[in-house]
């Protein structure tokens, strides 16, 4: 029992590559496109700024840390001789005030050192996830700023991969009890490459119902290995909701509506046909189930319904073989197949019957 639909293949994660700071762009460390691991080096900055700003931080931090020093000795020579009277209390104090203010310095140089070197490690602009990248939307030579727009390069995230598509919000009690059973398989196809099918399970439903087109969006998601899944593709969507062991089916082609629903046409032993009512079920392959009106191993007409009717007498023709030629359908003539579809034989229309009658293949 499947559902399907029309999805769009969506990127795990989309990073807009930008820098921290500013300067001038030295080196690219990628080609476009190419395929890049978190922490890879794609840019360098121009760092001799930067490195100048290091410097000048840790030698505020190394004249700070002498000064702390000195007052850290008066500190105690001022505490001795207080001791013993040979200083006022308010040195001591205006002693120990000085050594408060210049640790409380020496903090600042060191927090001012590690934004240096932090300012220094951001002239290396390196990936943030595993992904593809785009183009490069600026190049080498050029001055920068920080956060800047357009940005330097995009980095889509491909493997895994997203498909995202929408289901009719009478499908979600059944998606959800599904999904407690465990792992909700997904099939995708291509327009253009019916054959190649990829399979992976959903991963997300949403926690609300879009009003505007009563439907809920769904996500699956694809291991995507071989990259045959892009960003922005649509794809064809199938979801395998349950699986009816021993099902009987028919062709869908053999399904008529008309005023008391759905009937095919039988064809009995005697090689005539008749109308029987039938209640069917889900669809899938061009086949469909049939909850009660035909019995296994039975013939139905799979074509040509039109031309018939009650007790209406029909021969096997082998599919694409008409009035005897070989490789012609006959458009104008009634066929009939067996539910699994198999040709078994051709056969001509008697002379002695009706030759307004409509030929039938099994």
């Amino acid at each position: 029992i499947r559902l399907e639909a029309i999805g769009a293949v969506q990127s795990r994660s989309t990073v807009q590559v930008r820098s921290r700071v500013d300067g001038q762009l030295v080196a690219a460390e990628f080609r476009e496109g190419q395929w890049v691991k978190k922490g890879d080096l794609l840019f360098r900055i121009d760092p001799r700024t930067f490195q100048a700003q290091l410097r000048q931080a840790q030698a505020n931090l190394a004249r700070d840390q002498a000064q702390h020093e000195k007052a850290r000795s008066d500190l105690d020579r001022y505490a001795q001789l207080s001791q013993k009277g040979f200083s006022s209390q308010q040195k001591y104090e205006e002693a120990k005030a000085t050594l408060a203010a210049l640790q409380a310095i020496i903090r600042a140089d060191q927090a001012a050192v590690e934004m240096a070197k932090l300012q220094l490690e951001f002239t290396e602009i390196r990936a943030p996830i595993d992904g593809r990248t785009g183009n490069m939307l600026i190049t080498p030579g050029n001055l920068i700023k920080a956060n800047d727009t357009p940005a330097l390069v995009v980095i889509n995230e491909t493997r895994p991969i997203y498909v995202a598509f929408s289901v009719p919000e009478s499908n979600v009690a059944d998606l959800k009890a599904r999904m407690v059973k465990g792992p909700l398989s997904v099939t995708v196809s291509l327009p253009e490459r019916p054959d190649k099918r990829m399979t992976g399970d959903v991963t997300f439903i949403n926690n609300a119902v879009d009003t505007a087109t009563g439907t809920i969006q769904l996500k699956a998601t694809f291991a995507n290995d071989d990259e045959i899944l892009t960003p922005g593709q649509f794809v064809r969507v199938a979801v395998n909701l349950d699986t009816l062991t021993d099902a009987l089916v028919v062709p869908t082609g053999a399904i008529q509506d008309g005023q008391k629903g759905s009937y095919v046409f039988v064809v009995r032993s005697d090689m005539t046909v008749e109308p029987r009512n039938v209640t069917i079920g889900p669809a899938a392959d061009n086949r469909t189930v049939v909850r009660s009106g035909v019995a296994a191993g039975e013939t139905v007409v799979t074509d040509g319904q039109l031309r018939l009717f009650p007790g209406a007498p029909v021969q096997p023709q082998k599919s694409g073989v008409a009035d005897g030629a070989p490789g012609k359908a006959d458009a104008g003539k009634g066929q009939a197949g067996k539910r699994d579809s198999n040709s078994k034989g051709a056969a001509k229309h008697d002379p002695g019957k009706d030759s307004g009658k409509p030929e039938a293949r099994q």
